[in-house]
């Protein structure tokens, strides 16, 4: 793997880190919930309350700032930030349609779009073939099941209320 790989995988990873690190050190302050609490035909929420714009804010905020210390763009810290940020709302969305309470983990589904969907944004600047996004995907879902163990073994993190 190249250095880009790397680079790539820790803007992924500030990207999706930033917000459980924030949350923290925050706690309850500033977490409104990105979905209002609007509730869909299915009685559940569109995201559920541990999507908030704390979250996306300091995901954004975290990835800018590591793009630029790694001589990134702005706008390669903001695409890969919105990117998987997109990845995991749709994540929730779909866990939320499958009836599944918010910080319900469910493996694969937490971290494949989140990675994947910054991959194929910058596909073409990180010059990224399918099997190093494979690749790519299958290191982030390892290290971010890894750190999630760790941190609810921990007690670091906990379910949502």
């Amino acid at each position: 793997m190249t250095i880009e790989f790397f680079q790539l995988l820790s803007l992924i990873l500030a990207a999706n880190g930033a917000p459980v690190l924030a949350r923290l050190l925050l706690g309850d302050k500033f977490n409104a919930a990105l979905d209002n609490g609007i509730v869909l035909a299915d009685h559940q929420p569109i995201f559920g309350i541990s999507k908030t714009w704390r979250g996306c804010g300091a995901a954004l905020l975290a990835t800018i700032i590591c793009a630029q210390l790694l001589g990134y763009s702005l706008t390669v810290g903001v695409k890969i930030a919105l990117s998987a940020i997109a990845g995991d709302l749709l994540s929730s969305f779909i866990k939320r349609r499958l009836s599944l309470p918010s910080s319900t983990r469910a493996p694969l589904l937490d971290q494949i779009p989140e990675t994947l969907f910054p991959a194929l944004m910058m596909m073409r600047l990180f010059e990224l073939q399918l099997y190093t996004i494979t690749v790519l995907v299958i290191s982030f879902t390892v290290i971010d099941l890894v750190i999630t163990h760790c941190l609810y073994h921990w007690r670091i993190l906990r379910k949502s209320r």
